[in-house]
Formats: C-alpha cells, structure tokens, sequence
C-alpha cells in the first residue's frame, strides 16, 4: 500500500441515496452457475441461492453491466476508461490505479421475486460452414429464466463532502436509464437476444446524515426488504425518481435494422423440449412471453437470435468468398475464438429473438427412403409440427451494429436483401422449401454523435412494388463492400 493511500482523507459521508426498482425479464436468460458437471442434467445450470434456491443475480454482475453502458454511452464503444470518467466517479477507481477510490454505488445481489419461477430449456449446435451440417460434439444446452421473470434490485449510494454531487447523480442517472430503456443485459449470450430486460417502477428514499432524525431514519431503515413501499411515491422514470433532469450525448456509434417479414413457407426451428407421449417427433421451438392483456406468460412460437445469426453469418461468408474477399471482416461482425490461443473477440453484431405473431401449428408425416432401392426405411416414419402462416403472420427482425463502417453496412444490407427476397432460408427443412420470409417493411438507423441521425426505410407493398428512401446512399454502402478493402 503506497504512503499516499495512507494518508489520503477517509470518507465524511454526509449524504445517503436508496434506490429500489423492479428488474422484469423481456427475452430467456442464462444466468449460469458456471457448473458444468456430469451430474447436471443440463451443460450449463442455473445459479440459484443456497439457502432459499430462487434464482439469484449478483451485483458484482449488475455493477459490471451498468458500468461498461456508462462508459460506452460516455465515450462509445471500445474507448479506454479514463480517470475522470462518469463510470470511474460512480463506480470507483480503474484497475490500473492502484490508489482508486472506493465505490460511491453499493449494490445488492437480487433473488428472484417467484420462489419457484419459470425454467426453459433451450439447445443449440454449431453448424461446419463447409459442410453445412453440425458439427461432431458441438451441442449444447443451457437452463433458462423465462421472460416475465421480476428481480428487486436495491441500490445505495454515498454522497461525500468532496464529491462533485452533480456529477456523481448524473452518472447515477444516466447508468440506471440504461436499465430502464432495456439497453442493458445479464447473462451469457447477451448479444444472440438473450438477457433483455427492463426496470418498471423507481423509489427513492434521501438521508441527510447532518441531521439527528433523518440520521435515525437511515439507521431504522429496512435494508434487507425486497418489496416496493406501498407509502412511497413510484416513479416510471429515473430522472423523475431523482428529480434532475439530463440531456446528455449518446457517444454510441451504432447502426440499427429493424425489419418485418411475413412466412413465404412453413417454418421449423427445432425444439429439444416439449416432448410427451403424444406430441410429434419434432416441434417448433417456442418460449414463455408475458400476454400483453392479462401479464400471464403464454407460449409462444418464436425465431431465436442464435439461429438467425448462425444463418447470417454463413451467407455472409458464401458471399465474402464468392467476391474473393479476406474472411476478416466476418471475424470482426461475428466475433471470433482461437481454438489455439484461447483469444476471444466478441461479436459486434448483436441479433434480437424475435416473436411470430398469427400463426398456426400442423402436423406432417414424413418417412426416410432408401436411396438405394427406393423404399421405406422400416421404423423410419416420423412427424413434424410445422409453423404456417398467413397474410396476417408478422415477424420482426432487429439487427444492431456497432461501431460500423459503410463496407460492413453494406453487407448487412445484402444479407437483408437475400432475406426479404426469400433466398435466404432459416430454421431446418431449408432443402424441402421451408424457412422462406417475404419483407414487408424496413427501417434502418445509424445513431452516432453527429447531429444528423440518418434513417432509410424500405417498403414492399401487396402488388410487389418497392418503395426505398435515399436507395443512391444505400447502393453507395453496397458499393463500398464490394469494391472496397473492406476487406
């Protein structure tokens, strides 16, 4: 310990901040134990608390997540944290100062509110890109925490006589907004549509330790309760709850694609669970979602991230080759490990989950034929429940790109384009026509700092004729890719 820490002035606490909100789930989560024994029925468990077993969500995890949205929002994506940045005032020293201050935030682990909430089982496999079949050992499943899920998170922070107070609640303030807008996620594979949640209801409780009574208060205060107070004001906002009122600047530079589709053919993205005595061999993959009337969770078929980002990434490498390209720009969108090294770069695509809304389940028989004599397989015959849709089925896709570049959008929006004109298959089945989407409507977004926020839309209407916005800026994208470094 250096003589300076020593002697550096101890905390005069004057003023204490209580805040407690209600964090729900809106997409399954893996908060995983890191257990991955052969006992566990599952690759990866669910990490539960050992006296009360309901799921637990640590706050070492919150206070890693709202610290690295803070810095991103503060000065964007892949910027080194500063001394005297929003993040390192509320959240204390960076590790490469050795004489750091404390935290001024202190964060509670959060049990989940349901003694016994709703698990999913979700499987996954890697696909060989060479091959397009899975690969040898690569399967996968993990235990989930269904949407709908509610955390009570507590937060407490320490105002000192020589604090920069503005400073420390706006960085407060714009941290838990992240939380409130859904900008922020736990978990593993945050970035496939897993994670996503959202902040419903704020209180707050001020203490100002000058004076005796509310000094008494802090003290008689019930820190262990979980539950909102039915006497205290509830706010939708943290900037209300906190009662300031911040304009600050989104450094984030990021290009946002939100598309929907109806179904050109069936679709069939195969589930592991949900099997009974009576239902098909094979059945779409569906998750839990809260019913927009009545808040019930409901199943509900779905189109999950890691699927569609396993098809975008392996159409866009069917696309780099085809134009004689370096494979590293794939690495750079989809991210990448070194089986050798152990080195990992996360992906900066991030692919949502996505919900299909109006359609209907049936049933098909199937039976595998010999190829060589041209009849059935004994024992072969095996049925599949299939999702149709109809003019009324809608699916929305969003697509968010960090830190982009005009080659990369450009890429992206051929990978859009094979989609919308159904040449991009997803789900299994590709090879007997199913998996087929048709656009209807698309509208694109690249925030950054600048003050312009361009946005382009695409529209199909029901005779087939399209309709783009600025479609010269767009092809310029295109052209960028393709006659680029990019490289």
């Amino acid at each position: 310990m250096t003589l300076e820490r020593i002697k550096r002035y101890q905390r005069e606490i004057i003023k204490r901040l209580i805040i407690r909100g209600i964090l729900v789930l809106d997409t399954p989560t893996c908060l995983g134990s890191g257990n991955s024994d052969a006992d566990n029925p599952t690759d990866l468990m669910l990490l539960r608390d050992s006296i009360s077993d309901r799921a637990l969500l640590t706050g070492a995890s919150i206070a890693g997540a709202l610290r690295n949205y803070l810095h991103e929002y503060e000065h964007g994506y892949e910027q080194e944290e500063t001394k005297d940045s929003l993040a390192t005032v509320l959240f204390g020293g960076i590790r490469s100062q050795d004489d750091g201050d404390q935290s001024s935030i202190i964060i509670g682990d959060a049990l989940s509110i349901s003694p016994s909430p709703t698990i999913e089982l979700r499987d996954g496999v890697k696909i060989d890109s060479k091959t397009g079949t899975a690969e040898k050992g690569a399967k996968y499943d993990l235990e989930l925490l269904a949407a709908g899920t509610e955390f009570p998170l507590y937060f407490e922070v320490v105002i000192c006589e020589k604090d920069d107070r503005a400073k420390l609640i706006k960085a407060l303030g714009l941290a838990l907004q992240g939380l409130e807008k859904g900008e922020i996620g736990f978990g593993i594979k945050k970035r496939r549509g897993f994670g996503r949640c959202h902040v419903k209801a704020w209180q707050t409780w001020r203490f100002d330790l000058r004076k005796d009574d509310e000094r008494l208060q802090w003290l008689m205060f019930d820190h262990e309760s979980t539950k909102l107070s039915e006497t205290e004001t509830t706010y939708q906002s943290i900037f209300e709850a906190l009662g300031v009122k911040l304009d600050d600047e989104d450094r984030r530079d990021r290009f946002l694609l939100k598309a929907t589709f109806k179904l050109a053919s069936p679709l069939l993205i195969r589930s592991s669970s949900g099997f009974n005595e009576i239902s098909p061999d094979v059945v779409h993959l569906r998750s839990h979602r809260p019913n927009e009337t009545n808040n019930k969770l409901e199943s509900v078929p779905i189109l999950s991230g890691t699927s569609l980002a396993g098809v975008l990434w392996h159409r866009a490498e069917r696309i780099i080759n085809t134009l004689g390209k370096s494979q590293d720009i794939i690495k750079e969108l989809f991210g990448v490990v070194d089986e050798k090294t152990k080195e990992a770069k996360a992906s900066r695509l991030i692919v949502s989950e996505s919900t299909i809304k109006n359609t209907r389940d049936l049933v098909q028989n199937r039976i595998a034929i010999d190829r060589f004599t041209g009849g059935a397989y004994h024992g072969a015959l095996f049925d599949e429940q299939i999702l149709c849709g109809s003019d009324e089925t809608l699916l929305t896709l969003e697509l968010e790109l960090r830190k982009p570049s005009e080659p990369e959008i450009g890429l992206l929006l051929l990978l859009l384009k094979d989609l919308w004109t159904s040449d991009l298959p997803v789900g299994g089945g590709s090879s007997i026509g199913r998996g087929r989407l048709q656009g209807i409507h698309a509208e694109m977004t690249w925030h950054h700092s600048g003050k312009n926020q361009p946005t382009w839309t695409i529209c199909q209407d029901k005779h087939g004729k399209l309709e783009v916005s600025d479609a010269k800026q767009l092809g310029k994208f295109v052209t960028e890719f393709v006659q680029g470094k990019a490289a």
